[in-house]
């Protein structure tokens, strides 16, 4: 038994959990379609896997005719055609295996491309919800771990199982046709052969599915901890130390498991050559005694001792190929169990764009809405999904009612957790009301195409997001053919192009991991900028300047006057201050809109918005409701 065939063996046991997963019906068949616009490289390739089986069965039949034939009756002519053909096999093989590795790899990377592509654009269309609950680890892992587990249903399994049916199928029929009493007496260590492999498979499974869940624990303990976030909680936190003792014992495991995973296959192995051995032993010993009673030719004896060598590995593999064929079958179902999840933001079929203009008006008619629950949005099945910030249960928002005409500032303040955010998420169709309208320009947004809401609606949120890219990337993202010039202007409004000229690379400067080389205020002014390149007719800015300094507020202010000029906007305010100007302030309590009007009217009713405002700027409200009175 060669090593190559043992490592085959062990490649070919799975995980015992992967293998018992239960198969949505229907599986093989679209993997099937998956297959078909691959399926004359697919032929090609199989046909090529069958020519190179051939070559198993091939040499040893031309080792017993070059015995038999050329060596024993001294017959040089015989000698020197056997090993020329032997030579021209060596050759079409090597030519084989080249062609058959390339169709392998034009198969299983365009699968991946296709099955990534697809996911990736699937999951991107996902509603804001499904990422709320959503672990990042669990979607990358169906992006990377079960593509290459659903290649290996084209490549890897195809060709093996095509590969070793017919080796085993040519093997056997040839060494039935030298000696069937031979063959016979070699299969009846076959069992002894084929259960070692199967207990021995169950035991290194399970502790490599160990191995692979600490390494994930590794994985996640890194990703959280080599970010800026999490490096700087760890220093203020003071626990480098025990960060190191953690990953150290998970690490030890590891290598614990290692260990016992290494010396566990040496015994399969050693175990497997042993029977092997025992088994040319016997063909030996009997086929020996056939040769020298004359029952039996040498070169025949040679050539079944060889076959027989050749004979396990395919055998083996065979008895487990149900394995391999589930493991890959497994990682179709969880890409499809991904690919089925729908989105709840859709977009019907005869809808329209939303009209065009410097600003439109927007419209909310007694909206109501709940947010989904796990269930709704098939997160149960995303192995890591956690509960999310919000479950399905009592109603966000209760007939919420605004109209802001083109043009207009509309504040929305109240306590935390009542509501406000919901309704511009509703505005910028991240989620459709349960019930009630939401209307942009005068047209229902469930109408519109979802590319003219997004090119209609900007946002700039609390924490503004910038990748760990250039800074010119970062701001082409909002209008990828944005001119220089362009870029440059947006930088101005934004009061942040003085920042970006300091720097040596300018627009080139790489911000780093969430732009954390810039301060809040210049991530919030950058992300003015983006949104000014963008340009778009409706605004929303949640609680832009919360987190702010007094000189970095008053510098975003300026930069989200620019930005509010001209444009319908509606902002989410935590300083009152910020909003007195608005055309209309909405106060928000337990999903309902509570109060309405301006700064002046608001102070003077002595409501909730005049104590939010006496709670931030006590001494201040009494004077101004006296202004107002007197």
């Amino acid at each position: 038994m060669t090593m190559n065939n043992a490592w085959g063996l062990m490649r070919s046991m799975s995980s015992d959990e992967t293998t018992r997963a239960p198969l949505p019906p229907g599986t093989a068949r679209r993997v099937l379609g998956y297959a078909r616009p691959f399926s004359r490289v697919i032929a090609g390739f199989l046909v090529l896997v069958a020519v190179g089986s051939l070559t198993v069965v091939a040499v040893p039949l031309l080792l017993q005719r070059l015995i038999d034939d050329g060596v024993i009756p001294q017959d040089r002519r015989v000698v020197v055609t056997i090993a020329l053909l032997v030579a021209l096999i060596a050759l079409v093989e090597a030519g084989t295996t080249l062609v058959q590795r390339w169709l392998s790899a034009r198969i299983g990377e365009g699968l991946i491309h296709h099955l990534r592509t697809e996911v990736f654009a699937h999951v991107l269309r996902q509603p804001i919800a499904f990422f709320t609950r959503a672990q990042t680890g669990a979607l990358v892992s169906r992006l990377n771990n079960d593509v290459i587990g659903a290649q290996q249903a084209f490549t890897t399994v195809l060709s093996s199982v095509v590969s070793n049916v017919i080796s085993l199928v040519l093997i056997l029929g040839a060494m039935f046709a030298l000696s069937w009493q031979l063959t016979l007496a070699a299969l009846v260590l076959v069992p002894f052969f084929i259960l070692p492999a199967k207990w021995m498979g169950r035991r290194l499974a399970s502790l490599s599915s160990e191995q692979m869940n600490l390494n994930a624990d590794l994985g996640n303990q890194m990703t959280e901890r080599f970010n800026v976030a999490g490096a700087l909680l760890v220093k203020i936190f003071g626990q480098p130390a025990r960060e190191v003792a953690v990953y150290d014992q998970r690490a030890a495991r590891v290598r614990d498991i290692g260990v016992r995973i290494a010396v566990n296959r040496a015994v399969f192995f050693i175990m497997l050559t042993l029977l092997a051995s025992l088994a040319t032993a016997m063909v030996y010993g009997f086929g020996g005694v056939m040769a020298v009673e004359g029952t039996l030719t040498v070169g025949t004896l040679l050539a079944l001792a060889a076959l027989l060598a050749r004979l396990y590995g395919p055998l083996t593999a065979i008895s487990n190929v149900h394995i391999d064929i589930l493991t890959a079958l497994v990682s179709f179902a969880r890409l499809f169990e991904l690919l089925d999840m729908p989105s709840s933001i859709r977009e019907v079929p005869d809808a329209r764009p939303l009209p065009h203009g410097e600003a439109l008006s927007v419209e909310m008619d007694d909206v109501h809405f709940t947010y989904p629950g796990a269930d709704s949005i098939s997160l149960r099945s995303l192995e890591g999904a956690t509960t999310g910030d919000r479950d399905e249960g009592g109603p966000v928002l209760q007939g919420v009612s605004l109209r802001a005409e083109p043009g207009q500032l509309i504040a929305l303040v109240g306590p935390s957790g009542a509501g406000k955010s919901t309704i511009t998420s509703l505005v910028t169709r991240f989620y459709d009301p349960t019930g009630g309208t939401v209307r942009i320009g005068g047209h229902d947004l469930r109408e519109a195409t979802l590319e003219s809401v997004s090119s209609t609606v900007g946002m700039v949120t609390q924490e503004a997001h910038l990748f760990h890219d250039t800074l010119r990337a970062n701001l082409a993202y909002a209008k990828p053919d944005a001119t220089e010039e362009e870029m440059w202007e947006a930088l101005e409004a934004a009061r942040i192009a003085h920042l970006v000229h300091t720097l040596p690379a300018g627009l080139d400067t790489v911000v780093g991991d969430r732009g954390h080389r810039l301060s809040g205020g210049e991530k919030q002014r950058f992300a003015i900028a983006r949104l000014l390149l963008k340009s778009p007719a409706v605004l929303i800015l949640d609680e832009a300047t919360a987190h702010l300094d007094s000189e970095s507020e008053v510098a975003v202010q300026r930069a989200l006057d620019n930005a509010l000029e001209g444009r319908t906007a509606i902002v989410i305010a935590h300083r009152l201050s910020t909003i007195r100007a608005a055309d209309q302030i909405l106060v928000v309590d337990d999903g309902r809109v509570v109060e309405r009007g301006t700064h002046t009217q608001l102070l003077a009713a002595g409501g909730l918005y005049a104590h939010l405002y006496s709670t931030q700027y006590d001494g201040e409200v009494s004077t101004a409701a006296a202004d107002v009175t007197g």
